[in-house]
């Protein structure tokens, strides 16, 4: 049996019986089986996604869509461990809003997929139940944090995923992957039962094949619960008429990949063939953001990670990470007596102007077009002891959490070592449905064809 790859092509299929509920859940549990190496699923729900499956119903707008959570997603009766051995047994009592609400809409839930713990991390070798692997070649990374989602989808072990992005942890592994990946504006999607990394940056997203699939469940998820006093129900009108992209010059420096750079610049180019108008714009704050980025964001880190203390649940604090102890004491050293006004408050004066640098872009576009990431997916434990280089992987993506705007990653090829490359496209705050409408315009004018990574 072959994997529908869109959720279009499930639930005509489902619809036309050319297999039934069951059957569908059976091939995805079959493909992850057989593909155990990646290391993309950590816990498997079989004994839910057949219940689930039982319960189909054809109405529901994700009727039939088979999920992998992020393993930092809370799934009632179905182990959550944020990829650390402080949770390794960890059984939660209540699903986050984002799984609860999916799940109302029809979606199976077939299990929960691996990350770099607690999100920390640029490739997925942090989580402490090992590394994924990139199903397009198993020497590289998928990227991170993300990394199982994106692997997942990329290898058709799920139809969907789910993902936080921080400082780019969708973005950059559907990049790495081959796949889609969107994050939303921050306050558009509740983080509530979601593991929290950095509370001010943290956005829940999605990964999928095309751009309208990652649309229809964010069109599902959306929308105040209750519970997240940062969502609204915040909306941006789409623009009548032209619509104007921005190429930001400080995104295209030394240091970019050349096939990288190349295949940015065909995308635009795509664009502007197509009537949209390329205008050249600059986001002069850009350069510090990766610094803003790392003092903010271990600060959350040091506070969030605090309530884990073995005491409650979980194991105790000598069961963290490397990677998880290196942000706990950044984070408490620039929060420190003497230090946070140096570092923490600084950082976030610089924050507020590259949220400027941005609000005033949007002023003249209505997105910016630039690269996920420095250089394509790297291998197996290149960097793994330079972290300062891991970090660097990035830094064009932080900015968009930094101003709490969303972007998707759309893949646009591969370079010549068969490895995925692509874009990304931000907007101003609550700018979905334009990033979206410019994104299935990308895909339908390139003639996108969804590719698995791992054929049937």
């Amino acid at each position: 049996m072959k994997p529908p790859l869109t959720i279009k092509e499930t639930q005509k299929a489902l619809k036309n019986k050319e297999f039934s509920p069951a059957e569908l859940v059976n091939m995805y549990l079959t493909r992850i089986e057989k593909n155990k190496d990646l290391n993309a699923i950590l816990t498997i729900s079989s004994e839910k996604a057949f219940e689930q499956a039982k319960d189909f119903n054809p109405n529901l707008p994700l009727s039939g869509v088979v999920v992998a959570h992020k393993d930092l997603f809370l799934t009632r009766g179905i182990r959550t461990t944020a990829s650390s051995k402080v949770l390794e047994s960890y059984v939660p009592e209540y699903s986050g809003t984002v799984v609860t609400r999916m799940e109302e809409a029809g979606a199976i839930t077939i299990g929960k997929a691996n990350c770099d713990a607690w999100a920390h991390g640029a490739s997925g070798e942090n989580s402490d139940f090992g590394p994924t692997l990139n199903p397009w070649n198993k020497e590289y990374v998928p990227g991170g944090s993300s990394s199982g989602s994106a692997a997942a989808v990329a290898a058709g072990l799920s139809l969907v995923a789910t993902g936080t992005d921080t400082g780019g942890s969708i973005r950059q592994p559907a990049n790495f992957s081959g796949v889609v990946g969107f994050k939303p504006t921050y306050g558009a999607v509740s983080r509530y039962g979601v593991i929290a990394m950095s509370s001010s940056l943290d956005s829940m997203g999605s990964f999928g094949q095309t751009v309208e699939d990652v649309e229809t469940i964010f069109n599902v998820t959306k929308g105040p619960d209750g519970f997240d006093s940062t969502v609204t129900d915040g909306k941006s009108k789409m623009k009548n008429g032209k619509l104007r992209i921005g190429i930001p010059k400080e995104y295209f420096v030394e240091g970019l990949d050349r096939e990288v750079e190349k295949a940015v610049l065909n995308a635009a180019e795509v664009f502007k063939k197509n009537g949209i108008e390329l205008v050249d714009i600059s986001l002069p704050h850009t350069k510090y953001a990766i610094d803003v980025y790392y003092i903010v964001q271990p600060a959350e880190v040091s506070s969030n990670l605090g309530r884990y203390d073995g005491i409650r649940y979980g194991q105790g604090r000598e069961s963290f990470g490397e990677e998880a102890v290196r942000r706990i004491m950044l984070g408490t050293y620039v929060l420190s007596a003497g230090y946070y006004d140096a570092y923490y408050l600084k950082a976030q004066k610089v924050r507020s102007k590259i949220v400027e640098d941005f609000d005033s872009a949007f002023e003249t576009v209505d997105a910016i077009i630039s690269p996920v990431s420095p250089t394509p997916a790297f291998k197996l434990g290149e960097r793994t002891s330079d972290p300062l280089k891991m970090y660097l992987a990035d830094v064009f993506t932080v900015s968009a959490n930094i101003a709490g705007i969303p972007g998707l990653a759309i893949p646009s090829g591969f370079n010549k070592k068969g490895l995925p490359l692509g874009f990304q496209l931000m907007g101003p705050r609550f700018s979905e449905e334009t990033l979206f409408t410019l994104g299935k315009m990308f895909q339908k004018v390139t003639n996108y064809v969804p590719k698995l990574a791992i054929q049937p």
